[in-house]
Protein backbone atom coordinates (compact mmCIF):
# COMPACT_ATOMS: atom_id res chain seq x y z
CA UNK A 1 0.00 0.00 0.00
CA UNK A 2 2.06 2.90 -1.22
CA UNK A 3 0.74 5.34 1.03
CA UNK A 4 1.77 3.82 4.11
CA UNK A 5 4.47 5.38 6.59
CA UNK A 6 7.54 4.15 5.61
CA UNK A 7 8.78 2.85 9.04
CA UNK A 8 5.09 0.35 9.21
CA UNK A 9 6.01 -0.51 5.25
CA UNK A 10 10.33 -1.26 5.91
CA UNK A 11 9.04 -2.77 9.60
CA UNK A 12 6.16 -5.41 8.05
CA UNK A 13 8.46 -6.46 5.18
CA UNK A 14 11.37 -7.33 7.57
CA UNK A 15 9.08 -9.27 9.75
CA UNK A 16 6.99 -11.43 7.23
CA UNK A 17 10.40 -12.28 5.82
CA UNK A 18 11.14 -13.82 9.44
CA UNK A 19 8.11 -14.93 10.22
CA UNK A 20 7.86 -16.79 6.44
CA UNK A 21 10.42 -19.02 7.34
CA UNK A 22 8.98 -20.35 10.20
CA UNK A 23 5.09 -20.40 8.95
CA UNK A 24 5.16 -24.08 8.63
CA UNK A 25 5.67 -24.20 12.76
CA UNK A 26 3.32 -21.79 13.65
CA UNK A 27 0.70 -23.27 11.46
CA UNK A 28 1.41 -26.50 13.45
CA UNK A 29 0.60 -24.60 16.89
CA UNK A 30 -2.97 -25.61 17.68
CA UNK A 31 -5.82 -27.47 16.26
CA UNK A 32 -7.99 -26.18 19.41
CA UNK A 33 -9.69 -23.38 20.22
CA UNK A 34 -7.68 -20.90 22.03
CA UNK A 35 -8.45 -18.47 25.02
CA UNK A 36 -7.15 -14.98 24.71
CA UNK A 37 -6.54 -13.22 28.06
CA UNK A 38 -6.86 -9.64 28.79
CA UNK A 39 -6.51 -7.94 32.48
CA UNK A 40 -8.61 -5.02 30.94
CA UNK A 41 -11.87 -4.01 30.15
CA UNK A 42 -13.53 -4.28 26.61
CA UNK A 43 -12.72 -1.42 24.36
CA UNK A 44 -9.69 -0.56 25.73
CA UNK A 45 -6.81 0.08 23.38
CA UNK A 46 -5.40 -3.38 25.03
CA UNK A 47 -8.07 -4.77 24.35
CA UNK A 48 -8.61 -3.62 21.05
CA UNK A 49 -4.97 -5.03 20.23
CA UNK A 50 -5.70 -7.85 21.46
CA UNK A 51 -9.27 -8.47 19.12
CA UNK A 52 -7.20 -7.25 16.44
CA UNK A 53 -4.74 -10.33 17.15
CA UNK A 54 -7.20 -12.84 17.81
CA UNK A 55 -9.90 -12.03 14.92
CA UNK A 56 -5.91 -12.68 12.61
CA UNK A 57 -5.24 -16.03 14.51
CA UNK A 58 -8.12 -17.21 13.80
CA UNK A 59 -8.05 -16.36 10.54
CA UNK A 60 -4.21 -18.07 9.94
CA UNK A 61 -4.91 -21.10 12.41
CA UNK A 62 -8.57 -22.25 11.64
CA UNK A 63 -9.38 -22.51 14.82
CA UNK A 64 -11.22 -19.76 16.87
CA UNK A 65 -8.97 -17.38 19.02
CA UNK A 66 -11.54 -16.33 21.99
CA UNK A 67 -10.67 -13.22 24.05
CA UNK A 68 -11.55 -12.88 27.66
CA UNK A 69 -11.56 -9.90 29.14
CA UNK A 70 -10.50 -10.35 32.99
CA UNK A 71 -9.57 -6.96 34.63
CA UNK A 72 -8.85 -6.14 38.27
CA UNK A 73 -5.76 -6.34 41.17
CA UNK A 74 -3.42 -4.27 38.78
CA UNK A 75 -3.81 -7.67 36.13
CA UNK A 76 -3.53 -10.09 39.03
CA UNK A 77 -6.74 -11.53 38.12
CA UNK A 78 -6.03 -12.13 34.43
CA UNK A 79 -2.26 -13.70 35.59
CA UNK A 80 -3.78 -15.73 38.00
CA UNK A 81 -6.35 -17.42 35.18
CA UNK A 82 -3.45 -17.54 33.38
CA UNK A 83 -0.92 -19.11 35.48
CA UNK A 84 -3.56 -21.68 36.83
CA UNK A 85 -4.39 -23.10 33.54
CA UNK A 86 -2.55 -25.95 31.92
CA UNK A 87 0.75 -24.79 30.29
CA UNK A 88 -0.71 -26.49 27.17
CA UNK A 89 -0.51 -23.12 24.65
CA UNK A 90 -4.66 -23.27 24.48
CA UNK A 91 -4.32 -20.11 27.23
CA UNK A 92 -2.06 -16.95 26.39
CA UNK A 93 -2.46 -13.59 27.18
CA UNK A 94 -2.12 -10.16 25.81
CA UNK A 95 -1.11 -7.22 28.31
CA UNK A 96 1.17 -3.82 28.39
CA UNK A 97 4.64 -4.58 30.16
CA UNK A 98 3.62 -2.15 33.04
CA UNK A 99 1.19 -4.97 34.42
CA UNK A 100 4.01 -6.96 34.96
CA UNK A 101 7.28 -4.29 35.75
CA UNK A 102 5.38 -1.83 37.51
CA UNK A 103 2.74 -2.80 38.92
CA UNK A 104 4.43 -5.94 41.55
CA UNK A 105 6.25 -2.93 43.23
CA UNK A 106 3.65 -1.17 44.40
CA UNK A 107 0.92 -4.30 45.06
CA UNK A 108 1.38 -7.79 46.74
CA UNK A 109 0.97 -10.75 44.30
CA UNK A 110 0.42 -14.24 44.58
CA UNK A 111 3.12 -15.06 42.25
CA UNK A 112 6.63 -13.81 40.77
CA UNK A 113 6.06 -12.14 37.09
CA UNK A 114 9.62 -12.33 36.50
CA UNK A 115 9.65 -16.24 37.18
CA UNK A 116 6.21 -17.08 36.43
CA UNK A 117 5.60 -15.41 32.97
CA UNK A 118 7.27 -15.96 29.93
CA UNK A 119 6.84 -12.59 27.29
CA UNK A 120 6.18 -14.73 23.64
CA UNK A 121 5.86 -11.47 21.66
CA UNK A 122 6.50 -7.78 21.88
CA UNK A 123 3.92 -6.34 19.12
CA UNK A 124 3.18 -2.50 19.62
CA UNK A 125 4.81 0.10 21.77
CA UNK A 126 3.72 3.39 23.26
CA UNK A 127 5.97 5.97 24.87
CA UNK A 128 5.58 8.38 27.49
CA UNK A 129 5.70 11.97 26.70
CA UNK A 130 5.18 14.80 29.23
CA UNK A 131 1.87 17.26 28.16
CA UNK A 132 0.52 20.41 29.33
CA UNK A 133 -2.68 22.37 29.76
CA UNK A 134 -3.14 24.84 26.54
CA UNK A 135 -3.25 27.28 28.61
CA UNK A 136 0.11 27.51 29.88
CA UNK A 137 2.45 30.15 28.70
CA UNK A 138 5.67 28.09 28.20
CA UNK A 139 5.61 26.73 25.07
CA UNK A 140 9.20 24.01 25.12
CA UNK A 141 10.89 22.56 27.89
CA UNK A 142 13.13 24.76 28.94
CA UNK A 143 10.93 27.58 29.43
CA UNK A 144 8.61 25.18 31.25
CA UNK A 145 11.28 24.67 33.83
CA UNK A 146 12.08 27.94 33.95
CA UNK A 147 8.25 29.10 34.65
CA UNK A 148 8.09 26.21 37.62
CA UNK A 149 11.19 27.94 39.09
CA UNK A 150 9.67 31.13 39.02
CA UNK A 151 6.53 29.57 40.59
CA UNK A 152 7.67 27.81 43.39
CA UNK A 153 5.34 25.48 45.15
CA UNK A 154 2.39 26.60 43.02
CA UNK A 155 2.52 23.71 40.34
CA UNK A 156 1.42 20.14 40.15
CA UNK A 157 1.91 17.07 37.84
CA UNK A 158 -0.85 14.34 37.86
CA UNK A 159 -0.23 10.44 37.23
CA UNK A 160 -2.21 7.84 35.88
CA UNK A 161 -1.71 5.96 39.06
CA UNK A 162 0.87 5.85 41.35
CA UNK A 163 3.71 3.95 41.66
CA UNK A 164 3.49 3.63 37.75
CA UNK A 165 5.81 4.71 35.18
CA UNK A 166 3.75 8.22 34.79
CA UNK A 167 5.13 8.65 38.56
CA UNK A 168 8.29 8.03 37.76
CA UNK A 169 9.05 10.26 35.09
CA UNK A 170 7.67 13.25 37.34
CA UNK A 171 9.73 12.52 40.29
CA UNK A 172 12.87 11.59 38.58
CA UNK A 173 12.54 15.52 36.80
CA UNK A 174 11.79 17.02 40.25
CA UNK A 175 15.03 15.76 41.21
CA UNK A 176 17.03 16.37 37.82
CA UNK A 177 15.84 19.70 37.13
CA UNK A 178 15.32 20.91 40.49
CA UNK A 179 11.43 21.27 40.48
CA UNK A 180 8.64 21.42 43.12
CA UNK A 181 5.70 19.80 41.20
CA UNK A 182 3.18 18.01 43.44
CA UNK A 183 2.29 14.50 42.19
CA UNK A 184 -1.35 14.43 41.69
CA UNK A 185 -2.51 10.46 41.14
CA UNK A 186 -5.57 9.52 39.56
CA UNK A 187 -7.29 6.21 38.72
CA UNK A 188 -6.12 6.12 34.62
CA UNK A 189 -5.29 9.02 32.30
CA UNK A 190 -8.94 9.55 31.56
CA UNK A 191 -9.53 11.72 34.13
CA UNK A 192 -6.40 12.98 34.91
CA UNK A 193 -6.19 14.37 31.43
CA UNK A 194 -9.40 16.03 31.81
CA UNK A 195 -8.09 18.19 34.54
CA UNK A 196 -5.03 18.68 33.01
CA UNK A 197 -7.20 19.49 29.17
CA UNK A 198 -9.10 21.90 31.51
CA UNK A 199 -6.17 23.85 33.19
CA UNK A 200 -6.66 22.37 36.81
CA UNK A 201 -3.44 20.90 36.70
CA UNK A 202 -0.38 21.92 34.51
CA UNK A 203 0.94 19.28 33.13
CA UNK A 204 1.37 15.40 33.36
CA UNK A 205 3.70 12.88 31.88
CA UNK A 206 1.27 10.41 29.71
CA UNK A 207 1.18 7.35 27.06
CA UNK A 208 1.22 8.61 23.50
CA UNK A 209 -1.64 6.12 22.93
CA UNK A 210 -3.84 8.78 25.14
CA UNK A 211 -1.99 11.88 24.69
CA UNK A 212 -1.54 11.82 21.00
CA UNK A 213 -5.07 12.27 19.77
CA UNK A 214 -5.72 15.16 22.13
CA UNK A 215 -2.54 16.57 21.11
CA UNK A 216 -3.54 16.75 17.37
CA UNK A 217 -7.16 18.42 18.27
CA UNK A 218 -5.24 21.01 20.00
CA UNK A 219 -6.16 20.39 23.85
CA UNK A 220 -2.57 19.38 24.83
CA UNK A 221 1.08 20.48 23.94
CA UNK A 222 3.88 18.34 24.05
CA UNK A 223 7.21 19.39 26.10
CA UNK A 224 9.49 16.19 25.40
CA UNK A 225 9.38 12.14 24.52
CA UNK A 226 10.64 9.78 27.04
CA UNK A 227 13.09 8.00 24.84
CA UNK A 228 16.54 8.49 23.35
CA UNK A 229 15.32 8.82 19.42
CA UNK A 230 12.36 10.63 18.53
CA UNK A 231 8.82 9.48 17.92
CA UNK A 232 7.64 8.68 14.13
CA UNK A 233 4.48 9.35 15.32
CA UNK A 234 5.33 12.97 16.79
CA UNK A 235 8.80 13.50 15.34
CA UNK A 236 8.59 17.46 15.79
CA UNK A 237 8.72 16.91 19.58
CA UNK A 238 12.22 16.45 21.04
CA UNK A 239 13.00 13.84 23.31
CA UNK A 240 14.53 14.42 27.06
CA UNK A 241 17.54 12.71 26.56
CA UNK A 242 18.75 15.37 24.02
CA UNK A 243 17.54 17.61 25.92
CA UNK A 244 19.88 16.61 28.74
CA UNK A 245 17.76 14.37 30.58
CA UNK A 246 18.28 10.99 29.58
CA UNK A 247 17.35 9.48 32.77
CA UNK A 248 13.84 10.11 31.74
CA UNK A 249 12.79 6.77 29.80
CA UNK A 250 10.02 4.93 29.81
CA UNK A 251 7.49 3.28 26.88
CA UNK A 252 5.39 0.07 27.56
CA UNK A 253 4.46 -2.59 25.12
CA UNK A 254 1.75 -4.41 24.50
CA UNK A 255 2.15 -8.24 23.26
CA UNK A 256 1.77 -12.01 24.02
CA UNK A 257 2.62 -13.40 26.87
CA UNK A 258 2.41 -17.20 28.91
CA UNK A 259 2.97 -18.97 32.19
CA UNK A 260 6.85 -19.87 31.95
CA UNK A 261 5.35 -23.54 32.30
CA UNK A 262 4.93 -23.47 28.40
CA UNK A 263 7.94 -25.49 27.21
CA UNK A 264 10.09 -23.45 24.32
CA UNK A 265 9.38 -25.08 21.55
CA UNK A 266 5.51 -24.57 21.76
CA UNK A 267 6.76 -21.04 23.03
CA UNK A 268 8.61 -20.31 19.67
CA UNK A 269 5.42 -21.79 17.61
CA UNK A 270 2.95 -19.39 19.01
CA UNK A 271 5.22 -16.38 19.36
CA UNK A 272 5.95 -16.93 15.46
CA UNK A 273 2.21 -17.11 14.84
CA UNK A 274 1.85 -13.79 16.75
CA UNK A 275 4.74 -12.45 14.61
CA UNK A 276 3.03 -13.44 11.41
CA UNK A 277 -0.46 -12.09 12.63
CA UNK A 278 0.95 -8.74 14.00
CA UNK A 279 2.63 -8.10 10.14
CA UNK A 280 -0.18 -8.11 8.24
CA UNK A 281 -1.18 -4.39 6.84
CA UNK A 282 -4.42 -4.29 8.32
CA UNK A 283 -3.11 -5.10 12.33
CA UNK A 284 0.04 -2.94 11.68
CA UNK A 285 -2.45 0.45 10.55
CA UNK A 286 -4.77 -0.16 13.52
CA UNK A 287 -2.34 -0.44 15.55
CA UNK A 288 -1.00 3.49 14.23
CA UNK A 289 -4.22 4.51 13.90
CA UNK A 290 -4.33 3.73 18.06
CA UNK A 291 -0.55 5.34 18.23
CA UNK A 292 0.86 2.66 19.21
CA UNK A 293 4.44 2.38 17.32
CA UNK A 294 5.05 -1.44 15.42
CA UNK A 295 8.11 -3.36 17.38
CA UNK A 296 10.68 -5.43 15.28
CA UNK A 297 10.39 -9.15 15.80
CA UNK A 298 12.63 -10.16 19.17
CA UNK A 299 13.62 -13.58 20.29
CA UNK A 300 12.19 -15.15 23.78
CA UNK A 301 15.80 -15.17 25.27
CA UNK A 302 16.00 -11.20 24.12
CA UNK A 303 12.26 -10.81 25.33
CA UNK A 304 13.20 -11.99 28.80
CA UNK A 305 16.21 -10.07 29.16
CA UNK A 306 15.07 -6.75 28.33
CA UNK A 307 11.63 -7.44 30.32
CA UNK A 308 14.06 -8.02 33.46
CA UNK A 309 15.84 -5.10 32.90
CA UNK A 310 12.73 -2.52 32.80
CA UNK A 311 11.88 -4.67 36.05
CA UNK A 312 15.02 -4.19 37.74
CA UNK A 313 15.16 -0.47 36.87
CA UNK A 314 11.53 -0.28 38.23
CA UNK A 315 12.37 -1.52 41.39
CA UNK A 316 15.13 0.63 41.74
CA UNK A 317 13.35 4.22 40.81
CA UNK A 318 10.35 2.99 43.64
CA UNK A 319 13.11 2.54 46.51
CA UNK A 320 15.32 5.31 45.62
CA UNK A 321 12.00 7.83 45.78
CA UNK A 322 10.51 6.10 48.03
CA UNK A 323 7.44 5.14 46.07
CA UNK A 324 4.65 4.01 48.57
CA UNK A 325 1.46 2.20 46.97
Amino acid sequence: MPNRPAFLRVRSAAVAAVMALSMPAAMAWTNKPVRMLVPAPAGGTMDVIARLLADQLTADLGQPVVVDNKPGAGGGIAISALLSAPADGQTIMVTATNVLTEVPHVLKTPYNTMKDIRPLAAVARSRLLLVGSPSLPAKDLKSLISYVHANPGKLSFASYSAGTASHYAGAIMNQKAGLDLQHIPFAGSGPALAQVMGGQIPLMYDGMVTSLPMIKAGKLQAYAVASKSRSPLLPQVPTFAELGYPDVEFSNWVGVIASARVPVELAQKIQAATYKAAATPKVQERMQALSYEPMAAQTLPQLSQSLNEEFQRNAGIVKAFDIQP
